[in-house]
C-alpha cells in the first residue's frame, strides 16, 4: 500500500510503499482510510519536536485525523462491520485501566496513538481497535470529519466543559477562529446559551465565526482597542468563561515579543487564588464519548469543517500550506467516494492579545477559564495551560485577584 512517511527529522515526508496491516488481535480494525487530517502536529513531528517524547524509530507514518471505511476486523468485534463508514478516535485504548474505567480514554495507561508513536493514517490502509471506531451516520462522509477526530474533538471536549458553567445571559469570549475555533464556535452556539464573542487578528477568521454564528465578533489590534470592545459588551463586566484556542503567544512588556512554549509556570499568591475562585482548566484533546457527541452534532448539520482537500500524492504541498498560514475559511471542501485525501484544517488562529498585562503562555491544547463568583475582566486576564505527558482533565489552576481590578 501507498504511505507518506516522516524518514529524517527536518527533512521531507517521502511517499512510500508498505506492506498492509493484518488482524493480530480479536478486536483489533483496519481501516481504509477516505481521510486524514493534515495538522500543526504533523508538522510538528517532522521538525523533531516529538523525537524524545514519541520515541518512535524512523521511517514511519503519520497521520492522527482519521476516518474511512471497515476493511477488516477481528473476531471479538461486535460494534461494526465491514465496509461500515467510521471516525477513528485518535488512541487506541486497554479499556482495563482506572482511566479508561472512568471513560477519560486520552489517559489510558497502556495507549498507542497511531500517527505519533505508531503508523498513522496517511495511507491507504490503518490499524486500530474496536474500542477507537465510532460508526458515522449515512449522511457523513469521511472527507466531511476526518479532521474532527483530533481538532474538533479538542474543541468539543474544550467547549463542553465551559458549557456546563455556563447559563443563558452569561458571556463567553472565545479567543481565535482558526482551526480549533471554528469548530469551537459552532459547538458553544448548539450546546449553550451563552452569549459569544470572538476575538480573532484575521477579518477572514472573524467573518467566518459571524457565519457560524458567533454572537459578536472582535478584531485582535495591537493597540489595544479589541478590549475596550469586549468591555463595551458586557456592559464592562466582562465574561464568565474565556475559551483560548490560539496557537501562540505575544506580550507587550517593555516592547517585547515572547513566544512561549507549554508547559512554563506562572507566580500567582495563594490567597488571590482562594478569594476569587477562579479556575484555569486545562484540555487535552478528548473521549471517546466526546467524539460520537461531536458525530450527532455533525450528523445533525450544528457543526461542519471548513476544509482545503489535497490527494495523497500531494502531501508536501497540504503540509507547506498549512505551514505558510495558507489553508484559511476559504478554502473548499468536496464529497468524494473512496478516494484517497488529505485534509488539510484551517490553520490556527494566531491571535495576537499583545496589552494584556501578564504573560501569556504557549499551547498546543485550548483551554476553558471560568470564574465562579464574578465576571473575569478581560484586559487583565493571565492563562495557564498544560500539556505535559499526564494533564489530568480535573487540573485546575489559579489567578492573582490583583489582575483582576
Amino acid at each position: 500500500m501507498k504511505v507518506v512517511r516522516v524518514v529524517g527529522y527536518h527533512q521531507n515526508l517521502q511517499l512510500d510503499e508498505a506492506p498492509e496491516p493484518q488482524i493480530t488481535s480479536p478486536l483489533d480494525v483496519i481501516v481504509k482510510i477516505g481521510a486524514a487530517g493534515v495538522c500543526r502536529t504533523d508538522i510538528h513531528i517532522i521538525e523533531g519536536q516529538w523525537e524524545d517524547k514519541a520515541n518512535v524509530k524512523l521511517p514511519y507514518t503519520i497521520g492522527h485525523e482519521n476516518a474511512g471505511w471497515v476493511h477488516a476486523k477481528g473476531d471479538g468485534v461486535t460494534n461494526v462491520e465491514v465496509g461500515d463508514k467510521v471516525i477513528l478516535h485518535p488512541l487506541v485504548t486497554c479499556g482495563l485501566c482506572t482511566a479508561c474505567r472512568f471513560g477519560d480514554d486520552v489517559h489510558c495507561e497502556s495507549s498507542l496513538f497511531p500517527g505519533i508513536n505508531v503508523d498513522g493514517g496517511y495511507a491507504e490502509y490503518l490499524k486500530t481497535g474496536a474500542r477507537s471506531v465510532i460508526k458515522l451516520d449515512p449522511s457523513l462522509e469521511p472527507t466531511d470529519v476526518a479532521a474532527l477526530a483530533d481538532a474538533g474533538l479538542t474543541a468539543y471536549h474544550a467547549v463542553a466543559k465551559a458549557a456546563r458553567k455556563l447559563r443563558p445571559g452569561n458571556v463567553c469570549v472565545m479567543i481565535g477562529a482558526g482551526g480549533l475555533g471554528h469548530i469551537g464556535v459552532q459547538v458553544m452556539k448548539a450546546i449553550s446559551g451563552a452569549t459569544l464573542i470572538v476575538i480573532d487578528r484575521n477579518p477572514d477568521a472573524l467573518k467566518l465565526a459571524k457565519e457560524l454564528g458567533a454572537d459578536h465578533v472582535v478584531l485582535g489590534k495591537d493597540d489595544g482597542s479589541f478590549v475596550k470592545e469586549v468591555m463595551d459588551l458586557t456592559g464592562g463586566k466582562g465574561a464568565e468563561a474565556i475559551i483560548d484556542f490560539r496557537r501562540r503567544r505575544r506580550v507587550d512588556q517593555d516592547r517585547s515579543i515572547l513566544t512561549g512554549s507549554a508547559g512554563e509556570n506562572i507566580d500567582v499568591p495563594t490567597i488571590d487564588i482562594i478569594s476569587t475562585e477562579i479556575n484555569f482548566i486545562g484540555n487535552l484533546v478528548g473521549s471517546y464519548n466526546d467524539l460520537a457527541e461531536l458525530m450527532i452534532l455533525a450528523a445533525q448539520g450544528k457543526v461542519k469543517l471548513h476544509t482545503s482537500i489535497y490527494k495523497l500524492e500531494d502531501f508536501q504541498k497540504a503540509i507547506d500550506d498549512l505551514s505558510a498560514g495558507k489553508v484559511r475559511g476559504r478554502a473548499t471542501s468536496s464529497k468524494t467516494s473512496r478516494k484517497r485525501l488529505m485534509i488539510c484544517r484551517l490553520a490556527k488562529s494566531e491571535v495576537v492579545l499583545s496589552w494584556f498585562r501578564k504573560r501569556l503562555v504557549s499551547a498546543r491544547f485550548p483551554f476553558v477559564v471560568y470564574n465562579t463568583i464574578t465576571r473575569l475582566q478581560v484586559t487583565d486576564i493571565d492563562v495557564l495551560t498544560r500539556s505535559s505527558e499526564r494533564v489530568l482533565p480535573s487540573l485546575t489552576a489559579l489567578v492573582n485577584a490583583s489582575w483582576l481590578r
